[in-house]
């Protein structure tokens, strides 16, 4: 680290210092582990309530020999000296007690909870059940999905990472939306999600006896994250865009698989419809457009451990039905990758600094 701190300020860089608040979970652990080979950060400062004064590698064992400090107890007076940026990795509300005195010290955000990720604070009432007390700062938030806001990313201050199921629908989606083939701006999509998705405190539905052999559907009356793909496709498409999404819990610990339903209003070819989603992700570097003999469609397996997305479609003539498919770690594109992907725009890094890694196999 020593070396390397030399080269870059021989070569006029400054490393960035970042704080992981909220590092004790399975997302702050992935944004440690690829923090810990970003060649220009330093991570200075990572808390956690539980775990406060005991080592990193205590909690997160995988990470021994890249980490050699404690989790602390947070305090803002100590943030101020110790980061540029801050990866806040807390539950849902939590954030709202840190962001705005955060953003006051002239510190960047990214936020992974959904605190921030709808601009219509209304919303926050009907999908979670609380009055927004910032709705100003909903305006200024980017919303942290590099193929949809690449250029609003640069030099934000505010960055709020999207869910992961929101994710996984909004890049199978887009495309489509995009297109103008759609009978119906009303699609469904069907999310498959690992364990990891409940995070790394066990309950009835994530614990491994019940959780393992099962396909099961939760929140199949109106998931949350069918807000945030509502305001993504709709932004696309330059009109209102309805989304049912349905999630279903199975027994794999990483990956989600969503499966988006739409209704064609002409018959388009299989070739006309890959076109358009190439040219749709043309120059998005961890989006991969899947389309083989061997394995035709895109699968979580095929990603897990990188920040890919695996894009893929079906047309079902007969019905003038298509599904387009996408493919993610749930755990990285769908949470600490995008958010380091996103961190690396906002500051003018390429974008695949400190994520060029292919996929696990096996996984």
């Amino acid at each position: 680290m020593l070396k390397l701190l030399i080269i870059l300020l021989l070569n006029g860089q400054k490393m960035i210092r970042v704080a992981v608040i909220g590092g004790s979970g399975y997302t702050g652990g992935e944004l440690l582990r690829l923090l810990a080979v970003h060649p220009k950060v330093e991570v200075t400062y990572v808390t956690s309530r539980e775990y406060a004064g005991k080592p990193i590698t205590l909690v997160h064992p995988n990470l021994r020999g890249f980490y050699n400090m404690n989790f602390s107890q947070f305090s803002f007076d100590r943030l101020g000296d110790k980061a540029d940026v801050v990866f806040l990795g807390l539950p849902h509300k939590v954030s709202l007690e840190y962001v705005p005195k955060i953003l006051e010290m002239g510190i960047q955000i990214i936020d992974l909870s959904a605190d921030f990720r709808l601009k219509d604070p209304n919303l926050y009432k009907i999908w979670y059940g609380y009055e927004h007390p910032y709705p100003d700062l909903l305006n200024k938030a980017v919303y942290g999905l590099p193929e949809l806001h690449y250029e609003e990313l640069k030099n934000a201050k505010l960055i709020a990472s999207p869910g992961c199921n929101a994710t996984a629908t909004i890049l199978a989606a887009a495309p489509l939306v995009a297109s103008g083939l759609l009978e119906t701006y009303k699609i469904v999509s069907d999310v498959k999600v690992g364990s990891s998705e409940g995070g790394a405190k066990p309950h009835e539905g994530s614990h491994h006896p019940e959780r393992q052999n099962a396909i099961r559907p939760y929140e199949a009356d109106g998931h949350r994250h069918a807000a945030e793909a509502e305001q993504e496709l709709s932004l696309i498409a330059k009109r209102s865009v309805k989304v049912s999404l349905v999630p279903h819990a199975v027994s794999s610990v990483r990956g989600a698989l969503a499966s988006v339903h739409g209704w064609l209003n002409t018959e388009v070819s299989e070739m006309d419809l890959w076109k358009k989603t190439i040219e749709f992700y043309k120059g998005r570097k961890f989006i991969r457009i899947i389309r083989s003999n061997v394995h035709p469609y895109p699968d979580p397996k095929f990603v897990i451990g990188s920040n890919f997305a695996d894009v893929g479609f079906a047309i079902e003539k007969r019905l003038q039905r298509v599904t387009m498919f996408s493919a993610i770690d749930n755990l990285m594109k769908g949470a600490a990758g995008q958010a380091v992907q996103a961190f690396n725009i906002s500051r003018g890094f390429d974008e695949d600094e400190g994520l060029r890694l292919p996929p696990l196999r096996p996984a």
